[in-house]
């Protein structure tokens, strides 16, 4: 059993491009769980196991693995840092005491570190900072420092300062230490020698060490006070004071290297032994009533405890299923019996591993601070509680934002349908920001995802790793229709053909109803001229003539049909003919209520860096936008606006382009307004010619 104050849970996150897979391949190597090093460049890095990934040079999902340094055993997850995969990173945070947020020593502080930091900072998770790639062209280390401090509003605290500058980075000044680090050409991690700090360097490293040493005594005012009389804290004083202020998130120790170079990566995983938290020194996670409201109640980090796990991630590899699990309380041994809170059903526990990447190694038994998989677990799913049937418990549940795109698909064969079908089952289960719903009336099936290359990566994966052909469209805006005048009118339905024929009179008024309120029916009628036992046929039959309306076909919103008056037959009238009067009576009266098509408004949420905000308005205002509310932030500016669905296809590009990748946004359905007219006309067109072609 491992002492729980020697675990460190942390994360790698940075900016598409910042070197998180690279670093974490060095740190493999470094602690011996590797023995080659691959290259991402060269599509072999362990953490990326996907053929995309490979392919793309980019991380798509998180992979998680264990490995061990100064007898700490850490487990690491590696994060993608592509915006439209944000949701692995998201949910990786949620899970992870600690965290090394890696920066580009050229690149500096670039949009998705500010969105990455922005979620960490919410699941309040303590990081430390490694500046990568300082041997590029254009590197400089201290200007990163200030734009962390500038762009982020956090306070790095510079625990080292690089020896030379782009090709010639040699080394590192370890500030605390005062000592010297300089690596040899071979670029093995272990060829480096302690040496002199260089002359030009002195006065720097002391001004550093000064502004160190006092912003890590902060922490304890006694010795702040003997340090201000001159008296020099032990480096074990000033190490507990800054990993005391690291877990308060008071600031960011800071470090930087080459980790391609192999320079440096070992002061990073120094500092996570130092100064990241270990699982009982964050906060416990909440517990929460059935409804999801938090009821004081928290998962203490203890083996002593009864089992308290949150499910993270689901994969679908060729093993089977894989449940990513971060056990907070508790112990979890193969064999038990254990309950899902969520779906209140029970499941044994068969095979559980520790995973490396897309490896993994056999495990009887994990406890309280571990993070596993379980293998073939049948009904959990991501953000679903597991815990002692005796003792059922309920975690705080994962959020997952929005899809803001979607796609219309379609298999290329029949055969494609249910394959599809069953891939797109597993496709949910390991994606919690990928939808999947039908269009009712195209049949067509909509992906939503969190952007282009999110669904772009969806539909390869649909063909390659399932065999799905498929036939992608564009996405087709859910218009409807409704009235805007109110009418008084009469229908009689006659037929007389031998024997027994069919008679209903109804006289009714159509209007406009509130906005959201669908089809209501209601009758007037007295004295028996319309009998109440035909009042449902009439409400079926205008009922079932609302999903057609008269200008372009699209289901109609928001009428009301009053029932005031009629007349019937003693032997003629029917539920039928009633039924057949309601159906003329609308086709009747619509056309003549002052039909309109109406289209979706979507609430949209913008969030922008300040220099880019009158360009984003400006851009919404052309969309046919209006601005509802702006909040500014400490890295940027919150911009709401209501903007119709057609008007958004696209957008997610656009808005990159004009914020340098910096912006975001998110949008949900608010409610049904008119079209203009122009619009309204091209629609109706549209409509028109589609139904000429079938």
């Amino acid at each position: 059993m491992t002492e729980l104050s020697h675990y460190r849970n942390i994360g790698i996150f940075a900016h598409v491009d910042a070197g998180k897979t690279t670093t974490t391949e060095r740190i493999l190597k470094l602690t011996g769980k590797i023995h080659k090093t691959g290259e991402v460049h060269d599509g072999a890095a362990t953490t990326d196991f996907m053929t995309q990934e490979q392919e793309r040079g980019i991380t798509i999902q998180s992979a998680a693995t264990t490995c061990f340094w100064r007898d700490h055993r850490f487990n690491i997850i590696d994060t993608p840092g592509h915006v439209d995969f944000t949701v692995e990173v998201y949910r990786s945070l949620k899970v992870l005491d600690g965290g090394v947020g890696v920066f580009c020593g050229s690149g500096g502080v670039e949009p998705q570190s500010e969105t990455n930091w922005r979620y960490a900072n919410e699941s309040e998770v303590a990081r430390v900072i490694f500046v990568n790639k300082l041997d590029r062209m254009g590197a400089d280390f201290l200007r990163v420092v200030k734009q962390v401090k500038d762009v982020l509003g956090a306070n790095p605290l510079v625990m080292c300062l690089p020896i030379g500058v782009e090709e010639n980075f040699v080394g590192l000044v370890d500030l605390l230490e005062r000592k010297a680090y300089v690596w040899d050409d071979s670029g093995l991690p272990e060829n480096y020698e302690v040496v002199e700090i260089p002359a030009d360097m002195t006065d720097k490293v002391e001004e550093y060490r000064e502004q160190m040493i006092e912003t890590a005594l902060d922490q304890d005012d006694d010795l702040l006070m003997a340090y201000m009389e001159g008296e020099e804290p032990s480096i074990e004083d000033v190490k507990r004071c800054i990993r005391k202020g690291t877990i308060a998130l008071e600031f960011f120790p800071t470090y930087c290297g080459s980790a391609f170079k192999n320079k440096g990566v070992q002061m990073v995983l120094d500092a996570v032994v130092d100064y990241l938290p270990c699982p009982t020194d964050v906060k416990p996670q909440p517990l929460t009533d059935e409804n999801g409201n938090d009821n004081g109640e928290f998962a203490t980090v203890s083996t002593d405890e009864s089992l308290k796990a949150l499910a993270f991630k689901i994969m679908d590899d060729r093993f089977g299923a894989l449940t990513f699990v971060r056990i907070y309380s508790g112990v979890l041994e193969k064999g038990t019996t254990i309950l899902n809170s969520y779906t209140g059903k029970t499941e044994r526990i068969g095979r559980m591993v520790e995973m490396h990447a897309d490896d993994r190694n056999e495990i009887d038994r994990a406890q309280a601070g571990d993070i596993i998989a379980i293998v073939g677990m049948k009904n959990v799913q991501t953000g679903h509680t597991l815990c002692d049937p005796k003792h059922p418990v309920t975690l705080e549940p994962m959020i997952f934002p929005e899809p803001v795109i979607s796609i219309a698909v379609k298999p290329k064969d029949k055969g494609g349908s249910e394959k599809m079908g069953i891939a797109i089952g597993k496709m949910i289960a390991e994606d919690p920001s990928f939808r999947v719903e039908t269009d009712e009336d195209s049949g067509e099936t909509i992906l939503k995802g969190m952007g282009e290359l999110h669904l772009d990566i969806k539909v390869d994966i649909l063909n390659r790793t399932y065999g799905v052909d498929l036939i992608v469209g564009q996405p087709q805006v859910a218009y409807r229709e409704t009235i805007t005048t109110a009418l008084e009118d009469s229908y009689t339905h006659k037929k007389q053909s031998g024997g027994s024929g069919q008679f209903g009179k109804i006289d009714y008024r159509i209007k406009p109803g509130e906005p959201g309120t669908g089809f209501i029916f209601s009758s007037k009628v007295v004295g028996g001229n319309v009998p109440k036992e035909f009042f449902p046929a009439i409400e079926k039959g205008f009922k079932g003539m609302m999903d057609q309306g008269p200008l372009a076909g699209y289901p109609v919103l928001d009428v009301e049909v009053e029932l005031y008056d009629g007349g019937f037959h003693a032997v003629d009238s029917s539920a039928v003919a009633f039924e057949i009067a309601a159906k003329g009576a609308f086709r009747q009266s619509m056309p003549k209520a002052g039909p309109q098509i109406i289209e979706p408004i979507m609430k949209v949420d913008v969030y922008t860096p300040e220099d880019h905000v009158g360009d984003v308005i400006g851009d919404l205002n052309r969309r046919r936008g209006m601005i509802k509310d702006q909040e500014p932030g400490v890295t940027g500016v919150r911009i709401k606006a209501d903007v119709p669905l057609s008007e958004m296809f696209g957008y997610i590009g656009h808005l990159r382009t004009m914020t340098s990748g910096r912006g975001q946004f998110s949008m949900e359905f608010a409610h049904y307004l008119p079209c203009p007219q122009n619009i309204a006309t091209d629609v109706i067109a549209e409509a028109k010619a589609l139904r000429e072609a079938k």
